[in-house]
This record gives structure tokens, C-alpha cells and sequence, in this order.
């Protein structure tokens, strides 16, 4: 007699809890997280969830997945179980590291989001961080010569301002001028999102001890400049090319910072009485040239979208990494969104407030959530970012508190592992 084979496991419904982050940080010797490690930000981080979640038992966290771009040093060792060892978490509880550049934090939400669905976890904390004063972009890398002597791909994949300047020659209409409109815009309205006190309940205070300066308790994003003006981003050179379009005001910085999220299965929430704040509807990694890596948001959405049985037009709220304004542009222009439509980036994004690489698709999800419980008027939202390399990755969420949202959730006994999609 052959073993039985478990032909109908449900696949589960997977939501979204709770997010924090960091206020991010400027990298260098002069920011906020010189000489701090960049794994006591994540600690940060994950007390802060549990203190923030107290219903939720700390034996319960069946996993740790934490993402570094760099994995050296304070953001090596498997930082994911570290980590947890640090927060003071059981032994019991395992972790992670997890490394897909840009998008390393939105990788440890899927990937172990994958891991709820199919059964093998039921509450999971995932997130990001990078200190990039620390560990500046490519230090210690070591690319395989080959990629240069058999001209895999062009040497400016290995510069993300190169391959913004590229996109900018592959579409030709995003100007200079609408990329620094944007990128003001951007500024302005992270800065009217802190006045009306819609970044600040996310955010985890951060200690600090600099010698010579003493103690400093840091409760806001250190990146932004209020009051920017296209006439101020107009005087920015372009260090990427001569007479370029890229500059340092309409790009995000060179950032420190962490974030971290539970996840959870729906029958796990509703036992432990945690909040839901959005469910997981679909996801969806695509790769582009790496010479034009922007544009990764765009096939990557389309995949989400399809996986979902959704069209762009479903979508009431967009928050897309804006590691470049014209990369941002680009998606807005294929998908037919014009740049300053109100369902993108609301609160401002990272051009403003930063982009500590991997930690970032946590922001994302941190804002959509705190959207969706603004505006329950909107069923479906997108966190979406462009990754190094050529790849682009897209998270499709329902809010829990539109009107349908409740009939939208299929009975699980219905749903097998066979065909059904997240």
C-alpha cells in the first residue's frame, strides 16, 4: 500500500499585522547611525512589534526573516537569527538572512508569506535592514570578471545612476524637468503627511551615543528637505553623466535604517486577537537588462496582476520605491497614470525619506497599510520597487476595511494547494 498523499492541503489566507520601522538615517559619519550597528536596529525593531502586539505570544514566531544587501560584518552572521537571539526571542524560534538587494525585505515578507500559505508557518516577523554608512553599496563585492569579458551585460548595470540615465534615453518624453517636478512633489508631500502625523505611529525611537556628543533619542527620518523647489533640483549637477538628468534631488539618498513585520495566517490572527491590516493577494518577480533596471516594476505588475485576476485599473493605491524619479515615471507612463495622480505615493516616498536598500519593501507595506485604514473607499493597493541587476517586484494587498472585503475571502476548505493562488 502506497503512502497517502496530503493532495488537499488548504492553502491559507495570509495577512498583514503589524510594520515598523527606524526613522532612516543619512550614511556617513555625519548621520544619525554613525556608529551604531546595524543589527541593533533591527532588535529595535522587533521589540518594538512585540511590545506593540502583546497578544501575541513570543513562542508563537515560528519564523525570523531578515534581509541585508551587504551580509558582512554587523549585517552578516545569518542576521535573521541573530537577530532574534538579540530581541530576546525564544531559542526555540529560528531566522533567516536573505539577500535580494532593493528588494530584500519584500522578499522576506513573500517568501515566508509562501511559507504561511502552505502551512508551515502560521506567524512570522520578516523585514530589512541596511547601514550603509557601514557598508557602502558593493563593498567587498567581487564580480566574476566574465561579466566584462564576455559582455554579459553592459558595465553600467553595475551603477544604478547609469542605468537611470539609461532609462531615461530609452524614453526620451521623461525629461529633466518632470523628473525634478516629481521628485519636489515627493518632498512635499512626505512633509504634509508628518504635519498631519500619518508617518510618525510607524516609527521605533532610536537611541544613539556618539563620543563626544553624548546621547541622542531620534524620533523622525533624518533624509528629507522640506520646502524643496524645482528651481532648487535645477542647480543639482549630474554626477552619472555630463549634462545627464539624474541628480541627487531627484533620487533617493545613501540611507541606514531597519524595518520588520508580522505576518500571520487568518485563522492564526483571529486566534490570537492580532489586527489585520491587509491581506496578500498576489505577488510576482520579474527580470529586465540590468542595463535599464528600472523598469522592473513594469513586467512585475503586469505578472501580480494577471496572477490575480486584476487590471490596473483595479488598483485604488500605488506605493512604488522611488529609488529614481524617472523610474517612477516610467512605470506611471506605460500603465497610462499621469505623474502627479493621487493614488500614488501619498505620503511621499523614498526620494524624500530614504532608501536603505533591503529595508524598504517594508516602508511600502507600512504606508499602504496606514492608507487602506485612511481610506476604506479603495479595495486593492501595489507595493512595487525596481531591484538592482534587472529585476523588478510587485505585491498586490486587499484592505480589510472596504465593504467587499469580507466576501472576497474564499473558505479554505475550498482552496487547495493544487491551482490556487495566494
Amino acid at each position: 500500500m502506497s503512502p497517502s498523499r496530503n493532495a488537499q492541503r488548504s492553502v491559507r489566507d495570509v495577512v498583514f499585522v503589524d510594520g515598523v520601522r527606524t526613522p532612516f538615517g543619512k550614511a556617513g559619519e555625519k548621520g544619525i547611525y554613525a556608529g551604531t550597528r546595524a543589527d541593533d536596529l533591527v532588535v529595535k525593531c522587533i521589540r518594538e512589534l512585540m511590545r506593540r502586539n502583546p497578544s501575541l505570544p513570543a513562542d508563537r514566531i515560528d519564523e525570523v526573516a531578515i534581509a541585508a544587501t551587504t551580509q558582512t560584518g554587523d549585517q552578516g552572521l545569518t542576521i535573521g537569527r541573530t537577530a532574534a537571539l538579540l530581541a530576546g526571542l525564544p531559542r526555540t524560534v529560528p531566522g533567516f538572512a536573505i539577500d535580494r538587494m532593493c528588494a530584500g525585505a519584500m522578499t522576506a515578507v513573500t517568501t515566508t508569506a509562501s511559507g504561511i500559505g502552505f502551512g508551515a508557518y502560521d506567524v512570522v516577523i520578516a523585514g530589512g535592514v541596511e547601514h550603509m554608512g557601514n557598508h557602502p553599496m558593493g563593498s567587498g563585492a567581487d564580480p566574476n570578471p566574465r561579466f566584462m569579458s564576455e559582455r554579459l551585460v553592459d558595465p553600467a548595470a553595475l551603477n544604478m545612476g547609469n542605468t537611470a540615465e539609461n532609462l531615461h534615453d530609452r524614453f526620451p518624453a521623461i525629461t529633466k524637468d518632470r523628473t525634478d517636478a516629481y521628485a519636489a512633489a515627493s518632498q512635499a508631500k512626505l512633509a504634509e503627511a508628518y504635519s498631519r502625523q500619518q508617518i510618525q505611529d510607524d516609527l521605533v525611537p532610536v537611541a544613539t551615543m556618539k563620543p563626544g556628543q553624548g546621547w541622542a533619542l531620534h524620533t523622525q527620518d533624518e533624509p528629507p528637505r522640506p520646502g524643496t523647489t524645482v528651481e532648487d533640483l535645477a542647480e543639482l549637477r549630474t554626477p552619472f553623466r555630463a549634462h545627464g538628468r539624474v541628480t541627487a534631488g531627484n533620487a533617493a539618498g545613501l540611507n541606514d535604517g531597519a524595518t520588520a513585520a508580522v505576518l500571520a495566517s487568518a485563522e492564526a490572527a483571529a486566534e490570537l486577537g492580532l489586527p489585520v491590516k491587509m491581506r496578500l493577494v498576489s505577488y510576482a518577480f520579474a527580470g529586465v537588462e540590468p542595463e535599464v533596471m528600472g523598469i522592473g516594476p513594469v513586467p512585475a505588475t503586469e505578472k501580480a496582476l494577471k496572477n490575480a485576476g486584476l487590471a490596473i485599473e483595479d488598483i485604488g493605491l500605488f506605493e512604488i520605491n522611488e529609488a529614481f524619479a524617472v523610474q517612477v515615471l516610467s512605470f506611471l507612463d506605460h500603465f497610462g497614470i499621469a505623474d502627479d495622480d493621487t493614488r500614488v505615493n501619498r505620503y511621499g516616498g523614498a526620494i524624500a525619506v530614504g532608501h536603505p536598500l533591503a529595508s524598504s519593501g517594508v516602508r511600502l507595506m507600512n504606508q499602504l497599510a496606514r492608507q487602506f485604514q485612511e481610506d476604506p473607499t479603495v479595495r486593492y493597493g501595489i507595493t512595487t520597487m525596481c531591484i538592482g541587476l534587472g529585476m523588478g517586484a510587485t505585491v498586490i494587498w486587499e484592505n480589510p476595511n472596504h465593504a467587499d472585503f469580507e466576501s472576497s475571502v474564499p473558505a479554505s476548505s475550498h482552496a487547495t494547494t493544487e491551482g490556487a493562488a495566494a
